[in-house]
């Protein structure tokens, strides 16, 4: 008896499951919120990026060239986010293809944020722990690593979207859907997706444990230290904010339900507000940057007076 009643009540609840009515709810509210992300991580990007190309010294150091690349990322990632999200709200009946590009170029520049962060990482433990060897290296391949990173993106990428393209549920590509359908809800793409992150989280786990252990051991993170370890927690804090959400989005995939709807626009919620933060934890509270902007600032004011 027990046995009929499950299969009964699943029923039940599946027909009041229409994912394409939620994906709609779902893009609404989204595309709302990216909107805002997007002012300001470009209003911010904008400020940095001027700041940085003002100065000849501070365009040639590596580490500013990553943050601009990480930011210009963000204020990617965000616009890309307002279209796709766009086309589902509004019911745009755009061709499949065109879904699959805009979701694919999202995809790729919010990989992006993760790979420039892990590149940051990883070049601020070789300036730390490695200053006298390390230079002469990342200067002679800087531009060789970012488009390797590029490549690696962009192909992984192309890969999974064929895989989609070829499987056993064929989609054609030119045929116009009033709602851009799930993108790379597959097994095999979001198992890929948590390698790929996976490795990525490694690589800046591995890089803040070693800079810890050599600036404990120089005497950096003492207790009169207070900016360098609060320094450290707040980057801890904000990769956190990064890699739960999209463990969570990757691993739970596309699901129905008012559940699953509430914990998604939560964790984009959390997601979002990583993505605004970060060109102020890895921008603005750069000292440099902050004395530089306060210049800036105090010379318009000057010559506005």
């Amino acid at each position: 008896c027990r046995s009929q009643v499950a299969p009964k009540t699943m029923n039940l609840s599946s027909e009041h499951c229409n994912m394409s009515d939620w994906l709609r709810l779902e893009a609404t509210v989204k595309v709302s919120v990216y909107m805002v992300a997007f002012s300001f991580a470009t209003l911010i990007t904008v400020i940095i990026i001027t700041i940085i190309s003002q100065n000849s010294k501070l365009r040639k150091e590596v580490r500013y060239i990553l943050l601009c690349h990480h930011l210009l990322c963000i204020s990617s990632y965000c616009g890309l986010g307002v279209v796709f999200q766009g086309m589902r709200a509004f019911l745009a009946n755009s061709p499949v293809l065109v879904c699959w590009v805009v979701f694919g170029a999202q995809l790729s520049v919010g990989e992006g944020i993760l790979f420039t962060l892990a590149l940051m990482a990883a070049h601020t433990y070789l300036m730390i722990c490695w200053p006298l060897t390390s230079v002469s290296f990342i200067d002679s391949t800087k531009y060789k690593i970012l488009a390797g990173t590029w490549l690696i993106i962009i192909l992984k990428n192309a890969c999974l979207f064929l895989i989609e393209g070829t499987g056993p549920t064929q989609i054609a590509l030119l045929k116009s859907e009033p709602l851009c359908p799930v993108v790379l809800n597959g097994i095999p793409a979001r198992a890929i997706g948590m390698v790929f992150l996976f490795l990525l989280l490694s690589i800046i786990l591995v890089s803040y444990s070693l800079i810890y252990k050599e600036g404990k051991r120089a005497g950096h993170f003492n207790r009169s230290n207070i900016k360098a370890r609060k320094t450290v927690l707040i980057h801890l804090v904000q990769l956190g904010l990064h890699i739960i959400p999209t463990l969570l989005f990757i691993g739970l995939g596309k699901m129905c339900g008012v559940f699953f709807f509430a914990l998604n626009l939560v964790l984009f919620g959390v997601f979002a507000f990583a993505q605004c933060c970060n060109p102020l934890i890895y921008g603005l509270w750069n000292r440099e940057l902050q004395s530089r902007l306060y210049h800036c600032m105090c010379g318009q004011l000057w010559c506005g007076h």
